[in-house]
């Protein structure tokens, strides 16, 4: 039996909140999944590059899960451009801690490209079997990137090739991506897996939709909700554009709702541009821009909207999706990557084709001006959500592993 498994998180530590900076789903799903696995009785270590001389080498977060933070490159927060540079360093450093921590892992477990690099090192030199989640695909991202974003860099593409052709197990979240390693990366379908994240039933739950409003000091205007890191991945910029496109109804304007930070090397443009496009096109007063939340915080806001928007150009699996419709909210979504696996059109959300914001309007305002149907979206929300647990995603994972290690 599985006892004891490292994850590899070198860009992103599981202890910071998500919403801002390198900082999002993949935290969530790290930190969560250690904490259920620590509740199997599985001895959990976490590995995350150190980002202040203040962070303490160990963090005991729960008992059977800790966050080991090592020093790769600056003891600061430094642009994901800089980091490959730190890879060797960084998996010096995860073998010199498990020689003296005396640590026996089953397995590695690394996330994203620079770790699954990492990985690789490690699994050479400890001798042990190497499972991989990308948790978002360069070639992938490219293919609806926004014009005035940069590629994929090479050295990006390439390591995740190499990872790939080195784990033992590439875990995908959904079928897309599964499929996507294939067609993009040539691969063998052997030595894919699939399994999706899950949510917290017990956090994300229906509730009444005034008194969440009371708590959150927002009106009765209708509510349109977006959450996550404020980057073009994101496509906030649809969003905005698509709420210029919605008429009063019933003499209420539609107000957009933005839980999120800046994230990565273009954040603050980024923001500073939606701010101006916001003013240029006369919304300053319909959106409200709320910093990054903790990640159990975000349930109040699901319960007071109305709809949650996601005009993502890229998603492996799309977290914030599951947990909007756990709590009853309908989504509309750009049809990307494994957000057609967590959105059910018709049922449970609508998948928009392409990144029209006159599309995206025509979605939103279907939905905000028929009270029936968002009911009935509300429902078959609620019944989407019911197959993503986190329970359910550990027992999966104990799976997998044992299929590569034989235990």
């Amino acid at each position: 039996m599985i006892s004891s498994v490292a994850y590899l998180s070198m860009h992103t530590s599981p202890l910071l909140q998500p919403g801002s900076g390198y900082a999002g789903g993949m935290n969530v799903y790290i930190h969560e999944l250690a904490c259920t696995m620590a509740g199997r009785g599985i001895d959990v270590v976490v590995f995350t590059r150190r980002t202040s001389p203040d962070e303490p080498e160990v963090v005991e977060v729960t008992d059977g899960y800790r966050v080991v933070h090592l020093t790769a490159g600056p003891e600061a927060h430094i642009e994901m451009a800089s980091m490959a540079a730190h890879v060797a360093d960084f998996a010096e450093g995860v073998i010199k801690w498990t020689y003296g921590a005396e640590a026996r892992f089953d397995l590695i477990h690394s996330h994203y490209w620079l770790s699954g690099w990492a990985g690789v090192l490690v699994k050479e030199a400890l001798d042990i079997p190497l499972a991989n989640s990308f948790h978002t695909l360069g070639r992938v991202k490219d293919l609806t990137r926004r014009a005035d974003e940069l590629p994929s860099s090479p050295m990006r593409t390439l390591t995740e090739e190499e990872v790939i052709a080195q784990s033992d197990c590439v875990i995908a979240s959904t079928p897309f991506e599964f499929e996507d390693l294939m067609e993009h990366y040539g691969a063998r379908p052997e030595r894919l897996c699939t399994s999706p994240p899950g949510i917290d039933h017990d956090v994300f739950v229906p509730g009444d939709k005034g008194a969440a409003r009371h708590t959150l000091g927002l009106g009765d205007d209708p509510m349109i909700l977006f959450v996550g890191r404020i980057t073009a991945l994101k496509g906030l910029d649809v969003a905005v554009e698509a709420l210029a496109r919605l008429d009063a109804s019933d003499g209420a304007s539609p107000h957009l709702v933005v839980v999120g930070g800046p994230s990565g090397a273009q954040g603050d443009d980024e923001l500073a541009g939606l701010v101006d496009l916001a003013r240029r096109l006369g919304l300053s007063d319909r959106i409200r821009f709320v910093d990054p939340l903790p990640h159990l915080d975000l349930v109040r806001f699901y319960q007071a909207a109305d709809v949650l928007v996601m005009p993502s150009r890229s998603e492996s699996f799309g977290l914030v999706a599951a947990e909007a419709q756990a709590c009853g909210l309908p989504v509309i979504a750009a049809s990307v990557g494994g957000i057609r696996h967590v959105v059910d059109h018709g049922t449970s959300g609508v998948l928009v084709e392409g990144h029209d914001p006159a599309a995206f309007a025509e979605a939103i305002s279907e939905i905000l001006s028929d009270d029936r149907a968002r009911a009935r979206l509300a429902k078959g929300a609620i019944a989407k959500a019911e197959s993503f647990s986190w329970q359910a995603t550990a027992d999966r994972f104990l799976e997998l592993y044992s299929g590569i290690t034989g235990k």
